[in-house]
């Protein structure tokens, strides 16, 4: 049996899944705010688990890598944080390194971009595919279709809708492999965040710091995740910016079912709302584990970890071809002003 930790570096909150084989060891949340505020605390609850192996926060991916392998470079590359806005940057920044200074046993992973199972022509001119922890959600859905279904890893079908309190994104998967994605950033509005923006209003705006990317969702109308149901314009371009999202990857995979995760689909009666309106295949919740407290990419983290220490979900991440990741969330932009960004930061 190995001990694992999977961590989701949520918008709102960071959730610690914690697994020894199937047994929860682990179900802790803390607000992001508090991460922020004290680096350490990354630290303090590995050491406290003895995790023997930890999914790290990757956000936007890097090929399977060790934190002692972690520089500058990566850094970049998991945070596409350019090195003038050092505000977004700080906390995540500090917490790595203090795993490294600890020497803790934490590997990075990748985002949906990096996986040799989507082909190239879906990727061109596209960063955001899906982040790190999109990725184990989609990990977790095929964990739950297999063993609802009784099937093998690779014959399951589905496209996952992830709901969260920043972004809404989308995973296609067919035969236990992720065969496309679509971003919280390159897709339809989300609760916080305004999804893809329209080039034209990127032209307007000139230039603007990270943060804008969190601005610009539904809950400038309906303030709240509980008042979205209230609220008929936020609700309507919610719902049907998912559903757009999703009816996009049916050009890429006919799915057996949609699966649904993430913090804001559990707002009372917006699923039950989704689902009314989503006649594309059956619509379900997706399952996992028996925990109270963190969300669905925190357990597909666990699950990863589980497999790269060589657990009984090393078929899983086998199938996904996490192992096999490579490159970076760059390599397909078609413009070629991208090389001097990339040459600025040994890309």
């Amino acid at each position: 049996m190995v001990r694992v930790i999977g961590i989701d570096p949520g918008t709102k909150s960071f959730d610690f899944c914690g697994l020894e084989d199937d047994t929860v060891i682990l179900d802790t949340s803390i607000p992001t705010r508090d991460i922020i505020n004290d680096p350490g605390l990354l630290s303090d609850i590995i050491k406290e688990t003895g995790a023997e192996l930890v999914v790290g926060p990757s956000g936007f991916g890097i090929p399977v890598t060790t934190i002692k392998d972690i520089g500058e470079r990566e850094l970049f590359l998991m945070s596409l944080i350019k090195k003038e806005d050092k505000k977004s940057n700080i906390g995540m920044r500090a917490s790595i390194n203090q795993m490294k200074k600890n020497e803790l046993p934490v590997f990075f992973i990748p985002g949906v971009i990096h996986l040799p199972t989507v082909p190239n022509y879906r990727k061109f001119n596209k960063i955001d595919m899906g982040t790190a922890d999109k990725l184990c959600c989609a990990a977790l859905g095929i964990r739950d279709q297999a063993l609802r279904y009784e099937k093998n890893y690779n014959k399951t079908c589905f496209i996952l809708l992830e709901m969260g309190f920043g972004y809404t994104a989308a995973i296609a998967v067919n035969n236990g492999k992720i065969a496309d994605g679509i971003g919280g950033s390159s897709g339809n509005i989300g609760f916080l965040s305004l999804g893809s923006m329209d080039a034209e209003l990127a032209y307007l705006l000139g230039g603007f710091n990270k943060e804008l990317i969190f601005k610009g969702g539904v809950e400038t109308l309906a303030k709240t995740p509980e008042k979205l149901m209230e609220n008929e314009e936020a609700l309507n371009a919610y719902l049907e910016g998912a559903i757009k999202n999703v009816l996009a990857l049916t050009a890429s995979v006919k799915p057996d079912e949609i699966l649904v995760s993430g913090r804001i689909s559990r707002v009372k009666g917006l699923f039950d709302e989704l689902k009314r309106r989503m006649d594309i295949a059956p619509v379900r919740r997706l399952g996992g584990f028996d925990v109270k407290n963190v969300k669905e990419a925190a357990q597909g983290a666990a699950l990863i970890a589980n497999g790269l220490a060589g657990g009984r979900y090393g078929e899983l991440i086998d199938v996904m071809k996490i192992r096999e990741a490579k490159g970076t969330s760059l390599d397909y932009i078609l413009l070629p002003e991208i090389e001097t960004l990339k040459k600025d930061y040994g890309v």
